[in-house]
């Protein structure tokens, strides 16, 4: 055998008689997106040799370093100019208007502007571009679950080459839309939101190419995510350049053919497995046998530094507990606590978004120039969010490097569990102090709102997925990312009616609803309450398990701590 093939080259017939490799399938449906986050060191089904090369030695070597970088780069690429689009609304709404889309539900006024011109009602205008974000934003996390389970199913590529038609579609509605077809923009933006979220979806995936870095990779692949929001600002100002909005929205149906060629080339046709076997290779070339496995990222010692031949993943340990049944963590104080801290700050955000544009027009009495430079300074911030991803990340592991004898098993489980406390705290303190500063009625305070929007969102969805990851079975950890996404996405439906209530009942001033969200947001703030009272609880049940068998040992000598 040639130790460089990994023991297994075909043409040894002689080989020593190894027992096989265990090798079998994970029995029952796989819950959407585990293939894609593994924050916590979980890998889902992948494809284990995408292509395994028939010549030994150094031959054998798969994907080279020079095709990793570039799926890494292309994907970030790809993250940060196309997959969370939607959500620099308020730089494309600017574009719109002056288009005159929705101009029809703008009305005469008989208010004077400062300068002693009129004011036009565009409230309705508003409450339109208002409804396409709501529904744009809610396809985008209601979706998760559903597209997540395509990924799951049926592979990198049908997977991507979904994304691909949306993403091509949706740019092509815009492109053919009108101001008397505006109403294609509603189809529009829902096909641009799940098209991107299902290319970040089949992106997460490339940190297993990485080894160790894998959580770093995902972590700048969700910040890049944020940032793509930059895109629409992009647009705007290329419009004042005198660019059509057809002619680039033209360009970027186009730019599917790049995507279809990294599709090819640059991603596996299943999913990409953790850790990577011998020889491991991907993209279109000589076609393998693909196989499937699972196994864990701690089953593998620190110090090897390749993938080890470990038992696959068991449906029941030997010597461990049995696995908590799935309803019993839905029906947990824990997870609804948690599903509430995501709604409401992710509400808040929403909100913020889809009404950016109405609100900074409120505060300019209507003035253009200062309504640019405002947008054009939010879109600029969105740029950060893949500069502030990992802080959270790196808040979490801080913790665990202070331990100076790392715990393991369920006292590993309850120390990070512990370490994720201070990271929910943080987030909810950045979205309470983002919403008082956006409840403050002066245009240059906005200038502050906009980076703590772009920080407090960037901590939100990373502890969403790392606190998701910690405090409940991996086993689970797909279906509860995705439950938590889509009743999030049913409160988010929410900021229709509170924009209505303001072109209405508050007749277009939003201090009364902006500090009503404060009181919400507060809400928040008993997630890492009912974190802190779990943690004693698992403390005192892990004492309590650990005491009888040093009681019976020795009676004179005083409980050790259970290591």
């Amino acid at each position: 055998m040639d130790p460089k093939s990994g023991g297994r080259s075909p043409a040894d017939p002689t080989a020593a008689p190894s027992p096989p490799r265990p090798r079998r399938r994970p029995r029952g449906r796989v819950g959407p997106l585990r293939s894609a986050l593994r924050l916590e060191g979980r890998a889902g089904t992948a494809e284990v040799t995408e292509q395994q090369s028939p010549v030994p030695g150094s031959m054998a070597r798969g994907a080279g370093r020079a095709k990793k970088l570039g799926t890494l780069f292309s994907g970030l690429l790809e993250c940060g100019a196309f997959c969370g689009i939607i959500f620099g609304w308020a730089s494309l709404v600017y574009v719109l208007k002056s288009l005159g889309y929705f101009g029809q539900w703008c009305e005469s006024s008989a208010i004077l502007n400062p300068n002693g011109t009129l004011y036009p009602d565009c409230s309705g205008q508003d409450e339109q571009f208002s409804l396409v974000f709501t529904i744009g934003s809610f396809m985008n996390n209601f979706m998760t679950l559903p597209m997540g389970y395509v990924f799951d199913r049926f592979g990198t590529a049908v997977a991507r080459l979904i994304a691909i038609s949306l993403y091509t579609g949706g740019t092509l509605l815009v492109a053919f839309s009108t101001p008397d077809l505006a109403v294609l923009l509603f189809p529009a933006m829902s096909m641009l939101s799940v098209g991107g979220i299902l290319l970040i979806l089949t992106n997460m995936q490339v940190g297993n190419l990485f080894g160790k870095y894998r959580s770093i990779i995902i972590t700048l692949y969700n910040g890049a995510f944020d940032s793509s929001s930059a895109i629409f600002l992009i647009i705007k100002v290329l419009h004042e350049h005198g660019l059509s909005l057809r002619a680039m929205f033209f360009f970027m149906a186009a730019c599917s053919a790049w995507h279809l060629l990294r599709t090819i080339f640059l991603m596996p046709r299943m999913h990409i497995p953790y850790p990577l076997p011998p020889a491991y290779n991907y993209g279109l070339s000589c076609p393998g046998h693909s196989q499937s496995y699972r196994t864990y990222e701690e089953k593998r010692p620190p110090e090897d530094d390749g993938p080890e031949e470990v038992p696959l993943e068991p449906s029941a340990p030997k010597g461990s507990a049995a696995v908590e049944p799935f309803w019993p963590c839905v029906c947990s104080w824990l997870f609804m606590w948690h599903v509430v801290w995501l709604s409401v700050m992710q509400l808040r955000h929403y909100l913020f978004i889809g009404t950016l544009n109405p609100m900074l027009d409120h505060l300019a009495f209507g003035n253009e120039h200062l309504v640019s430079t405002y947008t054009n300074a939010f879109a600029f911030t969105q740029l950060c969010g893949v500069l502030c991803a990992p802080w959270n990340g790196l808040i979490l592991d801080y913790h665990k490097r202070n331990k100076a004898h790392r715990a393991e098993g369920a006292h590993g489980a309850l120390a990070d569990l512990r370490a994720s406390v201070l990271s929910l705290v943080l987030t909810v303190t950045q979205c309470v102090l983002f919403s008082i500063c956006a409840a403050v009625p002066m245009l240059p305070v906005q200038f502050v709102t906009f980076v703590l929007q772009v920080i407090s969102r960037s901590f939100l969805y990373g502890g969403n997925a790392a606190f998701l990851a910690i405090a409940f079975p991996p086993q689970h950890f797909g279906k509860l990312y995705g439950l938590a996404m889509a009743l999030s996405a049913l409160v988010a439906l929410l900021q229709y009616p509170c924009i209505a209530l303001v072109r209405g009942a508050l007749q277009g001033d939003p201090f009364y609803m902006n500090v009503g969200l404060i009181a919400v947001v507060l809400l928040a703030y008993i997630s890492p309450v009912v974190v802190t009272r779990e943690c004693r609880r698992r403390a005192k049940e892990l004492e309590a398990a650990s005491s009888p068998p040093e009681a019976s040992t020795s009676a004179k000598t005083p409980a050790q701590t259970p290591q």
